[in-house]
């Protein structure tokens, strides 16, 4: 009897359409986020899309789905951008390049963040994916600064961290950017900060400078 090959699976034309179509929806959400804007009517996001109001409804339940799917949809993408960090050598190249990549980081996920402080009751998926983000960032720099924070104790090592992973986070960079300073001007404060936190780790316990007078 002959051997019959495994017939391999033909992919249903209309579901990859409406995959395609559910991702051009969020990706137009997506645009209205990224300019800053307040409202999201299905109106205005189906004619972002080039679609029909009605077709919105079809792949989404509501607005507040559609805001999530695009949320995690950008949260997805900025993961895709984070790229390996140097790990040793010069502390002031590995400063540099943190604050490069996370200045750029989370001023593109801006939008997005300040979307889903205004989501009154955002998805379990949209937090579980704001907190890995925050994990991975706080895991990250665990590993660029091992040579600074391995040989603490604790809990100078954990305070250390704690420090560098509040000044590297959105909630900083937000802070910054409402205070008026540029993307650059943020990223030249966050390399400071971390700078400063590092050199004050650097001074051996008990080692305070002076603030009273000398007679």
């Amino acid at each position: 009897m002959k051997r019959t090959e495994a017939a391999t699976p033909v992919p249903d034309g209309r579901t990859e359409r409406g995959r395609q179509t559910r991702e051009k929806i969020a990706d137009a959400m997506l645009s209205l986020l990224d300019e800053n804007q307040a409202q999201f009517p299905a109106d205005k996001v189906a004619e972002r899309a080039g679609v029909s109001r009605r077709l919105v409804f079809h792949h989404f339940a509501d607005m507040a789905q559609l805001a999530e799917v695009a949320v995690g949809r950008r949260l997805e993408q900025v993961m895709a951008q984070v790229r390996p960090l140097p790990t040793d050598g010069p502390r002031d190249v590995r400063v540099a390049a943190v604050a490069e990549q996370r200045a750029r980081i989370l001023e593109g996920i801006t939008p997005a963040r300040l979307a889903v402080m205004r989501l009154e009751n955002p998805s379990a998926r949209v937090q579980e994916g704001i907190q890995q983000m925050l994990d991975f960032a706080r895991l990250r720099l665990t590993q660029i600064f091992a040579l600074e924070l391995d040989p603490l104790p604790e809990p100078a090592r954990t305070d250390l961290l704690n420090g560098l992973d509040a000044v590297t986070t959105w909630s900083a960079w937000h802070h910054w950017r409402s205070s008026g300073l540029s993307p650059e001007q943020a990223r030249h404060t966050m390399a400071a900060t971390v700078h400063a936190l590092l050199a004050a780790a650097d001074r051996p316990a008990g080692d305070v400078p002076r603030t009273d007078p000398v007679d």
